[in-house]
């Protein structure tokens, strides 16, 4: 049995929420890599193994469902599971974007959003 933390990468702009989901995932024993923009996460994720993307939509330079269609068509990406994250798009104008496997709507819930991440990364 493989007890490596799982790693999941979330791209989210608002700090708050992403420092908040970052602590939520390491009290979970989930390894973090946490970006704000784009361009920090495509000038960094190169380097790092990952088990789980967690994406917003709305980034201030850029589209969160680009950098998904990115992480899909990325050869050594491409398997890895998407969860897309948003106040303002649906799932289904997400699903018709991008090849994400999951959708979580703004404002979530800590729960919800722990059991879906947990569920989709076991898949």
């Amino acid at each position: 049995m493989d007890n490596k933390a799982k790693r999941i990468c979330i791209l989210e702009d608002d700090d708050g929420i992403r420092e908040v989901i970052s602590m939520l995932l390491t009290e979970e024993n989930y390894e973090v890599l946490g970006f704000g923009s784009v361009g920090e996460f495509f000038g960094n994720i190169t380097n790092h193994e990952v088990d789980l993307f967690l994406l917003d939509v709305r980034l201030p330079d850029g589209n969160g469902m680009e950098v998904c269609t990115a992480i899909k068509s990325a050869q050594l990406t491409k398997d890895i599971p998407v969860l897309m994250m948003s106040a303002h798009s649906t799932i289904d104008q997400v699903q018709s974007t991008c090849m994400a496997e999951g959708f979580i709507e703004k404002p979530f819930d800590i729960y919800s959003l722990l059991e879906k991440i947990s569920h989709t990364i076991q898949s």
